[in-house]
């Protein structure tokens, strides 16, 4: 019940107050996480130099002109100069002048490093298809949009080729459908469902400790009292699987919201890096039945996730995912992708320090010239009092440049009978 205020100034005092309440609700919700934070903040950078890692490949001769990556600048939220850019990760990338233009190309260690990549994307080709299957198993009505899936396809691991690669490899479980006939429309379908892949991460965890039930962790510290009370609460319902039917839950229900907190546990437990945008991840609530609120429904659970407002791109990361800033588990492939960010941190390293010498060389060759300067300045005083003394005598030898007037000077002065 809402009640009225008569007075002008009361109702101003009362809407004043509600912006207070509802801070005080979201506080324990949107605190930030250092560790979290950090985790995000080495990314950007990341990001940015593997897209164009790729945009370099799918080049003519795996060659690039650099006014070209300048217009994918653009694209890529970036503002300066794209030769600047990629001088800065000399082990990255090579830049050189040809006729007048600049091109770039991957090193020889950036080269191996995409070698490598690709055996570990054939190895890791079966969790890949699993990986899909589990995806479309959770949608409704088991298909995925293609073009919506290739949002996401970087944070689940699946290369570019995905769909030539892996659909038709295995055409046992899916098929490309396209009911509309609409080039866009083209969706992934399940074919078969497949009874041990329908095993969430929080199943799985509470499999390995003999039989417990299945429940989210809270990664929270104890002093967090209240959001502790709601998670405890909250945790003490049955868990409802990700992969259960739709039909057996009430929309807008305890058990609705149970099981949209599991499937978006289970969405960030298959990603690569535990994290997803929450931009991209909302474009896919209609085909994972995820409620319209789902910003407000992750941030009423803090100890499962963490949103990040990191960059102004909201992040939702999954909280048990993380040791401090790091993965519990990394993929296959994100071992791979790490030594590319050990290549970008050497050759920032290399860059600076190659700029850190040239100032001080800069600074050295300022400090001669000064010192010049001075020797300069300091030689035409004693040059310009030579000739004035000179000048004072009307050029003529005279007082102390007399050599006789000196020899009777010194005589004079150590004279014993002075």
């Amino acid at each position: 019940m809402v009640r009225v205020l008569g007075s002008s100034t009361a109702i101003q005092h009362h809407t004043k107050s509600i912006p207070l309440l509802i801070r005080r609700f979201s506080l324990p919700s949107t605190r930030k996480d250092p560790d979290l934070e950090s985790a995000l903040s080495r990314n950007k950078r990341w990001i940015v130099n593997s897209r164009l890692k790729n945009i370099i490949l799918r080049c003519p001769n795996q060659v690039a002109p650099v006014k070209f990556l300048q217009k994918k600048f653009k694209t890529l939220d970036l503002q300066g100069k794209a030769l600047n850019w990629l001088k800065k990760y000399p082990c990255c990338f090579d830049v050189y002048l040809e006729e007048d233009e600049y091109y770039c190309r991957l090193t020889k260690p950036m080269m191996a490093l995409v070698e490598e990549e690709e055996l570990v994307k054939e190895a890791q080709e079966p969790v890949l298809a699993d990986r899909l299957a589990k995806l479309l198993m959770m949608s409704v009505g088991q298909r995925l949009n293609v073009v919506k899936l290739n949002e996401l396809k970087r944070s689940f691991g699946f290369g570019d080729d995905y769909v030539v690669r892996i659909v038709p490899k295995y055409a046992d479980v899916f098929r490309l459908v396209n009911y509309s006939g609409r080039k866009s429309s083209m969706e992934i379908e399940l074919l078969s469902w497949k009874p041990e892949l329908a095993v969430s991460a929080v199943e799985a965890a509470a499999g390995n400790e003999c039989g417990s039930e299945p429940g989210f962790s809270c990664s929270l510290p104890t002093t967090w009292t209240n959001p502790w009370e709601r998670f405890m609460e909250f945790n003490a319902s049955p868990y409802i699987s990700p992969y259960r039917e739709l039909g057996e839950v009430v929309e807008g229900s305890k058990e609705s919201e149970k099981r949209s907190v599991g499937l978006v546990h289970e969405l960030l437990s298959l990603t690569l890096w535990k994290k997803l945008s929450m931009v991209k991840l909302s474009h896919f609530k209609k085909e994972f039945a995820l409620p319209e609120k789902l910003n407000g429904m992750l941030l009423k659970h803090p100890g499962i996730f963490y949103v990040s407002n990191k960059y102004q791109v909201h992040t939702v990361l999954l909280r048990e995912g993380y040791d401090g800033s790091e993965l519990v588990q990394k993929d296959p492939l994100v071992i791979v992708k790490d030594k590319f960010g050990e290549f970008m941190q050497q050759g920032l390293y290399e860059y600076n320090r190659r700029r850190y010498l040239a100032n001080l060389e800069k600074k050295r060759e300022k400090g001669i010239e000064s010192v010049k300067s001075v020797v300069r300045k300091r030689d035409g005083i004693e040059h310009g009092d030579e000739v004035d003394e000179q000048e004072n005598h009307g050029g003529r030898p005279g007082g102390m440049f007399d050599p006789e007037e000196r020899k009777r000077f010194y005589q004079i002065l150590f004279s014993d009978t002075q």
